[in-house]
């Protein structure tokens, strides 16, 4: 038998998921271990192992590939425990990073610090030289002023050095001489230039996306040079993916080589998964709702397929890289519950993390957390938790409410139910952002549920939204893994265009698009041997705007007339008017190269007879306490129905049904609720 194996690092459990060749699923977790992600990794791996009934190295040898979602470059940034940079820059620009295209996030906060430098000043040393927008040479790279900023370099003894030159997108060649500069002279330096991370106009964008992966470049790469040891060490002798921000994923020394890229890799499975779903016949329109023990991530899946941007930021950073649009919030099982400074009951954005973890956890924790909320509000059983391989302390649960219920004047019961709604509200108010600001109505979407913990919040907070639908998967804790498993290999190009007229000839045009896609191919060819799919898009703009639209350009004409359509229509489609008779402006040209990889085999049937309720359990719903029926989520048969009020629960998972809703198992492997 032969394995795929997802890997989903969260920030208090780490998920492995393996799929077998009938389909099967098999999902492990393992406590992650920040200090060292790696040995979560292995842990889980493990655990995988166990639960199929082999030893790890036998799994290892069967299995034919593993792809891995990876935290380390967002921790990186988020606690600021990056590499010394260094950036080498053109005379006069030093400060670009600093001056952040001169804005603030509140305009109007005039004590507002100056966010903490990724590269202190010093470190931002300037190089005599000067190209044209067009990639001519103004002043030629001045050997002195290099030799000069390189002794700095040597005597600061820093890890990493980013290589920013004006209007290098245009033309690398300075770029390029500098770095082999740096490397002969500092041998082990991890140095990026600007031209390869994002060869783009807008220089505050480009400078930042390349000091922060100057910045967290050396941590992945010690920590993926490592855990590929670590899977050499156990007998895995296949490649090692690793899933990047835009869904896509990259072998280990492309995923290093562009660190910044893995900012948002873990996120990227669950939406990677609802994607999939989607195309099984879940829906075309999907909010995910990704509860972990840290974080919630929201996404929106319309048509069936995800909606990608750029500008995000991380830990107050900017990253111009292509990205799934994800919302996230400081919202999960370990979120604490604490005093908030008006004496109000507030809910994160601290977490308790995997250790200490929930008070529940018996590690030492002492503040409430969601889970010690959902614990002592008869949610969850303490005898049942990962399958019962793991006993909570629900008299510390109480112990740590009754704390918080003192500070507020609240009972216990009170303050639990509190967080729990509260919780609810801010997840709520997060799948606002994701679809009505975007112009979407949540109403006709169905809300997916997954991750360890949402399944216990998912009912309220679709009814805050007026939503009628909500699917739960029955590897709902595992689902991100499972979904790094339908990703493809992705290589991506991007160009900024400068021309004489708001667009180049068709000729050109053509031209442009078709060297893009055979660069991208030739990228992809180093890494993978199969069939491949190609992908174009373009960021337009209409001529008076100061913003530039992404437009799919699959299956579109490569002339003007095709694009101006292409681009009027999605016009519409996002502001619901365009300008026929203004001029569109062509800013950036992008193609991608994606490798397909075999599917995974569709998961057998599930249980062929109606499953009988486990028992009841007690617990305190907005009407009081009542005895809920209790169901084994893997023994519901396909077609099986079950009523709310309810609790379903699996060894990963636990779903709160309300008064009302009604749940019917779908035979392909999920819980559908209608409420």
């Amino acid at each position: 038998m032969r394995y795929t194996i997802g890997v989903d690092v969260g920030g208090t459990f780490t998920d492995v998921v393996g799929v077998d060749e009938e389909g099967r699923e098999f999902l492990a977790k393992a406590p992650s271990t920040p200090q060292d992600q790696s040995e979560g990794v292995v842990d889980g791996l493990s655990n995988l192992a166990a639960a199929i009934g082999l030893t790890l190295a036998e799994l290892l040898e069967t299995t034919t590939r593993i792809v891995h979602g990876t935290t380390v470059a967002t921790n990186a940034l988020l606690e600021r425990r990056g590499a010394k940079a260094a950036m080498l820059t053109t005379e006069g620009h030093r400060d670009v990073t600093a001056m952040r295209e001169g804005l603030k996030p509140a305009r109007y906060d005039l004590r507002l610090p100056q966010p903490p430098a990724l590269i202190p000043r010093q470190l931002r040393l300037p190089v005599r030289e000067r190209l044209r927008a067009d990639g001519r040479v103004d002043i030629p790279l001045d050997a002195a002023s290099l030799e000069s900023a390189i002794a700095t370099l040597r005597a600061a003894e820093v890890e990493s050095v980013a290589i920013c030159f004006l209007h290098s997108w245009a033309a690398p060649q300075h770029e390029h001489a500098a770095a082999e500069a740096v490397r002969a002279a500092l041998p082990g330096v991890f140095v990026t230039c600007s031209a390869d991370v994002l060869p783009q106009i807008k220089e505050f964008e480009r400078f930042s996306t390349t000091a922060v992966n100057a910045y967290v470049g050396p941590v992945v790469s010690r920590y993926l040079t490592r855990l590929e040891a670590r899977l050499r060490a156990a007998g895995y002798v296949q490649p090692v993916f690793v899933i990047l921000s835009h869904g896509g994923m990259a072998p280990i020394a492309e995923a290093a080589r562009l660190a910044v890229g893995t900012a948002l890799s873990g996120p990227a499975g669950g939406v990677a998964a609802a994607v999939a779903l989607a195309k099984r016949g879940m829906g075309g329109q999907l909010v995910t709702l990704d509860m972990g023990g840290t974080s919630t991530d929201i996404a929106l899946i319309q048509d069936g397929a995800a909606t990608l941007g750029r500008g995000r930021e991380v830990g107050g950073e900017r990253i111009a890289l292509d990205s799934l649009d994800i919302i996230t919030l400081g919202a999960g099982g370990g979120s604490i519950a604490h005093l908030g400074a008006r004496g109000t009951l507030e809910v994160g954005p601290q977490s308790a993390g995997a250790r200490p973890g929930p008070a529940c956890y018996g590690h030492g924790g002492t503040e409430p957390t969601v889970t010690d909320a959902n614990l002592a509000l008869g949610y969850l059983d303490a005898t049942r938790f990962l399958g019962g391989a793991r006993l909570l302390d629900a008299a510390a649960s109480e112990r740590a409410i009754a704390a918080l219920a003192g500070k507020l004047q609240l009972s216990t019961e009170a303050t639990a139910l509190g967080i729990h709604r509260l919780v609810n509200a801010r997840m709520a108010d997060g799948v606002r952002v994701a679809t009505v600001r975007r112009g979407v109505d949540p109403r006709g979407a169905t809300l997916l549920a997954f991750g360890g913990a949402a399944g216990l919040h998912a009912s309220a907070v679709a009814r805050d939204l007026g939503m009628a639908r909500i699917a739960v998967p029955l590897f709902a804790a595992g689902l991100s893994a499972w979904g790094m498993l339908q990703t493809e290999l992705r290589h991506e190009i991007a160009r900024s265009v400068v021309s004489a007229t708001a667009m180049p000839g068709d000729a050109a045009l053509a031209a442009l698009f078709d060297g893009l896609e055979e660069e991208a191919r030739a990228q992809l060819a180093q890494w993978f041997q199969g069939q491949v799919r190609a992908h174009r898009a373009a960021d337009l703009r209409y001529g008076e705007q100061v913003f530039e639209i992404t437009v799919n350009l699959d299956g579109v004409p490569m002339t003007q007339a095709g694009l101006r359509e292409a681009f009027h229509a999605r016009h519409r489609a996002l502001f619901t008017y365009d300008l026929p008779e203004e001029e569109v402006v062509l800013v950036t040209a992008r193609a991608a190269a994606a490798g397909l990889l075999p599917p995974l085999p569709q998961r057998p049937a599930g249980a062929a007879q109606p499953a009988a309720p486990l028992g009841t359990r007690r617990a305190l719903l907005e009407d009081g306490w009542m005895d809920l029926p209790v169901w084994d989520f893997a023994a519901l048969a396909g077609g099986q129905a079950v009523a709310g009020p309810a609790i379903i629960e699996s060894a990963t998972t636990t779903i709160l049904l309300l008064p009302g809703d009604q749940a019917a198992m779908d035979a392909r492997g999920w819980l559908t609720i209608a409420l």
